[in-house]
């Protein structure tokens, strides 16, 4: 008996460890399934608002590539380079926005974002007037760098109805990042869905009702994006937001310096990323058959543009969770968020992937009715495929930047990557050894993107995010003091 006693017991203490890990992984998954919760609380209308509003410009450049291969290479430049440039940097200024209203409100120091968000706007709207001559000069600046004179002429036109947009993007970003890190996510999503609905109805009213051509049918772009102002900014000073918007204040006046540094930074990061892309384009006006490759090159940006809405939304989620958890003082709650966040990420590249691989030869008959133009973008596919797989991290890694406040930091990373070593490399695999359009993507890609990704690996994994934690904490009681001297 007393043998059996002992088995017993033996046995029992044998069970002890196996409880405990079987515990551990049930907590771990509970963990894991708690975090995935507050992530797609953001990450899921984010997905929707940024495919809404991006489809806005995909519609737009339908409907101009059944116009005509001249139309469609216009409205592609415009598009993809005029607004493009000035679209990232405006919107990388906004993500300031990001860090200190996302660390704030983790902080529960609500009272701060509403000035916050009326400094982005004026700062914003200063530097929206100093962008201007890219709208009036489009049409010389894309002769100098290679553009045909029939393309860059009609985008020069083009440019001209697009000023508005220019405006809007002023205040719809930071508008939008105001209200993402307090996690209203769903009114920015509601609001970019009637807004498409509306661009919808009116690009068949301007373009088959009026017949007004190429220039109306850009011009549509305009009545969406205020349509979305409008709703969002109705939504916020109407008693939307009682804990952070308590109406206009002279105060948004005040510290414009210390704000517009920490703007500029963030948008310097943001836009070395995005122009990258966008002087790809410019370069490949500079090939043989230009309309050829660039309506096939910007077919293939534009499938990318619209599945990179997923992992920009990543960006979204992950910066506002690891500011809010930053701001709350839970360092390892933020490289948490920041794991489960890259994985999520990264699952749905390879899934998009995939599809592109597998649907390689029908991809292109969406935006052109060319056999030429399909066929180039069939040849590209591959390349198109690889990047969507890269892009489903580095955008994600870059959502950790600006949630940590880490933006000037990593400013110089990108243009190292991108501009000393990405572009050469991209100019090379082209023009030196003949690969065309599809030795400058890959040359770009290789060199650039990838090498820029896993730089940001290294830095995130190396963090002391306790650290991390530490400093959110003294630059939010640093603003907050900024503000009570104010």
């Amino acid at each position: 008996m007393g043998e059996t006693g002992d088995e017993a017991q033996g046995v029992e203490q044998a069970r002890i460890p196996l409880l405990r890990d079987k515990n551990a992984a049930e907590e771990k998954e509970g963990e894991i399934w708690v975090e995935t919760k507050k992530l797609w609380r953001i990450v899921g209308p984010a997905i929707f608002t940024r495919i809404s509003t991006y489809l806005v410009f995909v519609i737009t450049q339908a409907f101009a590539g059944h116009l005509g291969e001249l139309e469609l290479a216009a409205i592609s430049i415009v598009n993809n380079v005029t607004i493009g440039f000035n679209f990232s940097l405006l919107l990388g200024m906004a993500s300031a926005l990001e860090t200190l209203c996302g660390q704030a409100f983790g902080a529960k120091n609500y009272d701060m974002l509403g000035v916050y968000l009326q400094r982005s706007w004026i700062v914003s709207f200063l530097f929206s007037i100093l962008l201007l001559p890219m709208y009036f000069f489009a049409s010389p600046i894309l002769k100098f760098f290679g553009q045909p004179d029939d393309i860059a002429e009609l985008s020069g036109t083009i440019a001209i109805w697009v000023i508005p947009i220019h405006f809007a993007f002023a205040f719809i970003f930071p508008l939008n990042r105001f209200l993402q890190s307090q996690l209203k996510n769903k009114v920015i999503a509601i609001s970019s869905g009637v807004a498409l609905v509306v661009h919808i109805f009116v690009c068949f009213l301007f373009v088959y009702g009026f017949k007004l051509g190429v220039i109306g049918t850009m011009a549509t772009v305009n009545v969406a994006w205020w349509l979305n102002i409008f709703i969002m900014f109705t939504y916020t000073t109407c008693g939307g937001c009682p804990l952070t918007w308590t109406g206009f204040s002279m105060e948004a006046f005040t510290g414009l310096w210390e704000f517009a540094k920490l703007s500029v930074s963030s948008g310097i990061m943001i836009c070395l990323e995005s122009w990258y892309y966008k002087i790809l384009i410019v370069m490949t006006g500079n090939l043989k058959d230009t309309k050829i490759a660039v309506d096939s090159l910007s077919i293939c940006m534009s499938i990318n543009g619209l599945e990179m809405m997923i992992p920009l939304a990543f960006f979204a989620g992950t910066g506002v969770r690891v500011a809010n958890e930053l701001g709350a003082g839970n360092g390892n709650r933020a490289r948490f968020a920041m794991t489960i966040s890259v994985t999520q990420s990264l699952i749905i590249g390879i899934i998009f992937s995939v599809l592109v691989l597998f649907l390689h030869d029908q991809i292109g008959w969406i935006f052109s009715s060319s056999e030429t133009v399909i066929k180039a973008v069939n040849n590209l596919s591959i390349l198109l495929a690889f990047t969507i797989l890269l892009n489903s991290v580095q955008p994600v890694l870059s959502g950790v930047v600006v949630g940590s406040g880490w933006q000037s930091f990593v400013a110089y990373i990108n243009l190292g990557c991108y501009y000393v070593i990405g572009l050469p490399l991209g100019f090379v695999m082209g023009w030196i050894f003949k690969s065309g359009v599809k030795g400058i993507w890959a040359g770009m890609i290789f060199g650039g993107t990838a090498i820029q990704t896993l730089i940001l690996i290294f830095i995130v994994t190396r963090c002391d995010w306790e650290e991390e934690a530490q400093k959110a904490s003294v630059r939010v009681k640093k603003w907050s003091a900024s503000e009570t001297r104010n």
